[in-house]
């Protein structure tokens, strides 16, 4: 398969995203009737937890999502992946404790789903649920009973199904939504964030060239910072670079302070840091003096900006500024870098990022789950 060829499905999804964005925004605006009489009543409860849930990725975008959805909704919310909750379902599920489950589900496939929907029927007196998936004939949807009285689920775009191994517009329309969704009784006024971040994506992606050019770079190691919602989006793009090579690339995540503390001892000169700044000013200064005290080192390859700019970096192999105004919806956008450098390292790799994995260890829906029987010391019933 010539390199040309290789990945299409992927170069398309990666590139379809700032179109998928506004698909997102006008389904969420034709449903906005039934999703006010299902949401408006929920936020208001004073008593009420959300909890974000989903498997890899789908878990990210909760991780990503939580602190924007407590900031917006005045409720306490808690990113818990379904591969945590159906481990140890009574950590997190509260019996007398009324919650909104909102379950992220590209195919809606993967064992662990249904079976945290399961779980959380089972033990929680009071649950109501908030389905967005990419699929809606996944086993999510069909074998889970929701109540209409107690469950909305929201089907995205065909678009936002990926065809390919990585999520790409799977999970990025999914946290667009559950971000939107937060600021419910502002929707029609946040048609404004959303073209920010479409423009933000579009400027992203019109560095192509330079990101093509940094993917085919002689690196063995990336580290992607970021803080608050966007240390979630360093994971996600760690994941990305990394199952998009195959693991021959390895990479790490962490926060701009958290870097100091014992994670930075994996820089050396095969290494490429990638700072998601903040949009915040006074976040921006904690992490500007990160940056500036990896500038007086020369244990490293280069450093990608994404979001401002920071002059007189010697290590700068690329800066990509962006204009601010989208007010928290930026982690989505930002999530394109890691997108696009694994893309381009794993064809440069001789890779097909559509199914890169070449001893199949990993697929685009989990395999070899075993789902077991409850413990003897937990209870079915609250």
């Amino acid at each position: 398969m010539s390199k040309q060829a290789a990945g299409e499905h992927t170069r398309c999804e990666i590139f379809g995203q700032p179109d998928l964005w506004q698909s997102v925004y006008q389904l969420i605006l034709a449903q906005e009737t039934d999703l006010q009489l299902f949401l408006t009543p929920l936020l208001q409860r004073a008593d009420l937890q959300i909890l974000l849930t989903g498997a890899g990725s789908s878990a990210f975008i909760g991780e990503a999502a939580q602190g924007i959805v407590q900031e917006n909704t005045g409720i306490p919310t808690r990113a818990v992946a379904t591969t945590d909750l159906v481990t140890y379902p009574t950590h997190y599920l509260q019996a007398h404790h009324p919650t909104l489950l909102v379950s992220f589900a590209r195919s809606g496939n993967s064992p662990e789903s249904a079976q945290a929907v399961i779980l959380a029927n089972k033990h929680c007196r009071e649950l109501y649920h908030l389905v967005i998936t990419c699929n809606g004939e996944g086993q999510l949807l069909k074998k889970v009973s929701f109540d209409p009285r107690n469950a909305f689920c929201l089907v995205l775009p065909d678009a936002a199904n990926d065809k390919s191994l990585a999520m790409t517009g799977s999970f990025t329309s999914m946290l667009l939504s559950i971000l939107l969704l937060s600021d419910f009784r502002n929707i029609r006024a946040n048609e404004a964030r959303v073209d920010c971040i479409i423009a933000q994506a579009n400027r992203i992606l019109d560095r192509r060239k330079n990101i093509r050019l940094l993917g085919e770079a002689d690196y063995e190691r990336v580290v992607f910072l970021g803080s608050g919602p966007m240390l979630a989006i360093a994971r996600e793009c760690h994941l990305k670079l990394q199952e998009l090579t195959d693991g021959k690339i390895i990479c790490k995540h962490d926060s701009f302070l958290g870097f100091r503390h014992g994670p930075m001892a994996v820089v050396n000169a095969k290494t490429l840091l990638v700072y998601l700044f903040s949009e915040d000013q006074h976040v921006f200064q904690y992490e500007r003096d990160l940056a500036r005290e990896v500038m007086r080192s020369d244990r490293i390859m280069g450093t990608v900006h994404l979001g401002r700019h920071l002059p007189g970096d010697p290590h700068e192999r690329l800066n990509i500024d962006l204009d601010p105004g989208s007010k928290g919806l930026n982690v989505i956008p930002a999530t394109l870098i890691g997108q696009l450098l694994g893309f381009y390292k794993s064809l440069a790799l001789d890779l097909d990022p559509d199914n890169p994995s070449i001893s199949g260890t990993i697929n685009r829906v989990v395999k070899g789950v075993i789902l077991y029987e409850n413990r003897p010391n937990y209870t079915d019933t609250p």
